[in-house]
């Protein structure tokens, strides 16, 4: 059958977005939030798949040796752009065997102190840490994830040293945090935002060039001059690499236009997530540039994976 006769067709059976992690997390609760208003608008039920394991190389594999017909996608985040530099042979080419469908939009972290720590700004921290080299300890939510590599490049572009304290998820880093187990946490910004609100942490800065709408009163390392130390993560949408652009033309148009609906926009925020949207060349530039970034971050750092 032509290619343009199967594009007109599409979709005429349910579409799975697989989400290359167990239920629960960030990632799982943005596919959630899009899915049903995608199966309004392509007239087909899209349902979420949860296939975790491997900090998401199972689920992505999976999508990537697909077939390319659309029907089987991915929400990825972050851990697609740091893999290529934390796993040395992944089982498939991130930039070669996936195709960008749509960008949801990036998510910065935010680095937060406990409310004891003198600092009150970024460059009070940066002067504490420059006056006790390796003094100061920073929590992340375990080795290799976008918190730790954050902390990573901000002492590299700063010119500081931390000591970096590896948890086994954000959740204990947050409490170890809010106890004053910990000085410094860098956090995804939907969990760290209720305790920012009840005063329960500080915040310092927002790890992107501008500031964030969950968190339109703090101020992002770009403000201060220390932009080259950004680290956004992304959650966007992929296909197999060979998926049609007819196809991925119409999957594209959907991802967008659920987006743009209030509702969704404002789960969006309250997550972390700035839903900015963006079409398959505006989220295949991101991948192009952040892959190359993490990678030379995570190797001159010596960051490693449990």
């Amino acid at each position: 059958m032509p290619l343009s006769a199967l594009a007109q067709d599409f979709p005429h059976k349910p579409i799975r977005l697989v989400v290359p992690y167990p239920p629960g997390g960030a990632t799982d609760v943005v596919a959630r939030t899009l899915a049903p208003n995608l199966s309004r608008l392509l007239g087909q039920q899209v349902f979420v798949e949860n296939r975790g394991g491997g900090v998401s190389i199972i689920g992505t594999d999976l999508v990537a040796k697909s077939p390319a017909d659309g029907y089987t996608l991915l929400m990825s985040d972050q851990a697609l752009m740091t893999n290529p530099g934390l796993q040395p042979k992944l089982p498939y080419d991130t930039l070669k065997d996936l195709r960008p469908i749509a960008l949801i939009g990036p998510a910065p972290s935010v680095l937060v102190v406990h409310p004891s720590f003198p600092a009150k700004n970024i460059q009070e921290l940066i002067a504490q840490a420059k006056a006790k080299p390796g003094a100061l300890q920073y929590a992340s939510s375990g080795n290799g994830t976008a918190t730790h590599i954050a902390g990573e490049l901000l002492k590299q572009v700063a010119g500081i040293q931390m000591t970096h304290i590896s948890y086994k998820g954000g959740g204990p880093a947050l409490t170890d945090a809010i106890a004053g187990h910990v000085p410094i946490l860098i956090s995804s910004i939907g969990p760290a935002a209720p305790m920012l609100k009840a005063g329960k942490l500080r915040p310092i800065a927002v790890t992107g060039i501008t500031r964030s709408p969950a968190l339109p009163d703090v101020p992002a390392l770009g403000e201060a001059g220390l932009g080259a130390a950004s680290v956004v993560g992304y959650w966007g949408v992929l296909a197999p690499a060979s998926t049609p652009q007819a196809v991925a033309d119409k999957l594209t148009a959907a991802f967008n236009n659920a987006i743009q609906l209030p509702e969704i926009k404002q789960r969006l925020i309250d997550l972390g997530v700035e839903p900015t949207g963006g079409d398959a060349a505006a989220f295949a530039k991101i991948l192009n540039t952040e892959v190359p970034k993490m990678t030379h971050v995570i190797r001159s750092a010596n960051i490693t994976v449990d």
